[in-house]
């Protein structure tokens, strides 16, 4: 019997194991921490062997195959003397794939990929498509394909997830923009982690649609390395496009094959260039799969953004509280900064993934009038930011956070929690430091 092995015990890999368990293999998932007890649960109703607290090399090294959740670096001892042994280490993307012929379109990229991936799944559902939302979002792929029969998947994808497919190849892939991210998983290298990126591309045919932002330095450096084989449509906000999507003056305009779709920008419920562009993106998505142009436009005027990426909170004396504890990186809180039009509080830090934060320094500068640490180690941003400001904050929860921004905050600034960071040396994720930022905001 085939012997399928699942390294951790998260949400993709309780999908793989039920998935596994469902197309005849014998699964066991090994997990190094403590398994969640809801998780537990699970494997006992699905009959599924287990163990938690480390990996038993015995019982690993016996796999036919192996699915890593894509938290698990390659470079583990475990993972190392696998490959060495010549067993296949895939991730859950590439395992379920197998397991269905439909549909499916991918987004990656650095920022934007969760707003976009909804964005479609939105789309596509009230254009009445039988359509999933799965991978790094949600539900995952793995669960979704073992219990529900799906024609249309819209999968988000990050550069971890790609780094363990081989055959998998969505139908469209969309990548919305490239910037610095998770180096330290790639050695320091950002050029790793761009070819990392553009795997979501590697299977692709002339069957196959690859929808990207014309306007990204770094996407359009590697195209022009690479042979393409996939049609291309690109995005652009300053560029005329005879194929794909662009803003001609007040007006967006797309173009996929014979199909074209226009729509007034001043009308989409998300502000700003980085918004446009997503909605350049999404709207391509469902041009492409023929929904039609007045579902499309419904849809974008009334998209109400995903939580945790500039999310409005609440307004007390009248100083807005936003959320972004999303903007993981320096990229994404560039844009959180860049569409704020009040004088700022912004609290910042968790877990440096080797930022450069000078990008962020004439932002800093013209709009932000003070700087909360909250971390660990602050010394990174205090050294970037201490000759910017007047007032900075060191802190280490996050009520302490928002306290000391309530105090610091005058009537018409915005208290803007956006980490520029991982979450993982005071939260458990980026959902969690969100909630309990809301949560400390609702106790003010």
């Amino acid at each position: 019997m085939n012997r399928l092995v699942v390294l951790g015990a998260g949400e993709s890999g309780m999908g793989t194991a039920i998935l596994g368990k469902k197309k005849g293999f014998e699964v066991f998932v090994s997990d190094l921490g403590i398994i969640k007890n809801t998780y537990k649960q699970v494997l006992l109703h699905h009959e599924i062997s287990w163990e938690e607290g480390g990996h038993n090399e015995a019982e690993i090294l016996t796999a036919t195959i192996v699915m890593k959740s894509p938290g698990i670096p390659e470079t583990i001892p475990i993972v190392v003397k696998l490959k060495k042994k010549g067993v296949k280490v895939i991730s859950e993307i590439e395992f379920a794939s197998k397991y269905i012929d439909a549909n499916i379109i991918g987004i990656t990229g650095t920022n934007g990929k969760t707003t976009v991936a909804t964005m479609i799944y939105q789309i596509l559902k009230k254009g009445d498509l039988n359509v999933a939302l799965g991978g790094n979002i949600g539900k995952s792929f793995a669960e979704i394909v073992a219990t529900k029969d799906i024609e249309n998947y819209v999968l988000e994808l990050s550069s971890f997830q790609l780094d363990g497919i081989e055959d998998f190849v969505p139908h469209i892939a969309v990548i919305t923009n490239l910037s610095p991210d998770h180096l330290d998983r790639y050695n320091n290298n950002f050029s790793t982690y761009i070819d990392s990126k553009f795997r979501i591309i590697m299977n692709q045919t002339k069957e196959d649609y690859f929808i990207y932002d014309r306007d990204d330095s770094n996407i359009l450096q590697w195209l022009s390395n690479h042979s393409i084989k996939s049609q291309l449509l690109p995005f652009s906000v300053k560029k005329q496009l005879k194929k794909g999507a662009f803003k001609n003056k007040q007006e967006l305009i797309i173009t996929t094959n014979n199909n074209q779709f226009t729509m007034p920008i001043a009308t989409l419920s998300l502000h700003g260039e980085h918004n446009l562009k997503n909605a350049m993106a999404a709207a391509t998505v469902a041009n492409l799969l023929n929904i039609r142009n007045k579902t499309i436009r419904e849809c974008l005027e009334n998209f109400q953004g995903v939580e945790h990426r500039l999310e409005k909170v609440l307004k007390i004396n009248n100083v807005f509280y936003v959320n972004d504890s999303k903007g993981t990186n320096v990229n994404a809180t560039y844009y959180a900064l860049y569409s704020m039009e009040t004088p700022t509080v912004w609290i910042v830090g968790g877990e440096d993934k080797g930022n450069d934060y000078t990008p962020l320094l004439p932002l800093v500068n013209e709009k932000v009038k003070a700087i909360i640490c909250l971390g660990v180690d602050n010394d990174n941003i205090i050294n970037a930011f201490g000759n910017v400001v007047d007032i900075m904050v060191e802190t280490h929860s996050m009520q302490d956070a928002v306290n000391v921004a309530y105090r610091l905050s005058k009537r018409g600034d915005t208290v803007l929690l956006s980490p520029a960071c991982a979450s993982f040396d005071l939260f458990k994720n980026f959902e969690d430091r969100g909630r309990k930022f809301k949560e400390a905001v609702r106790k003010l």
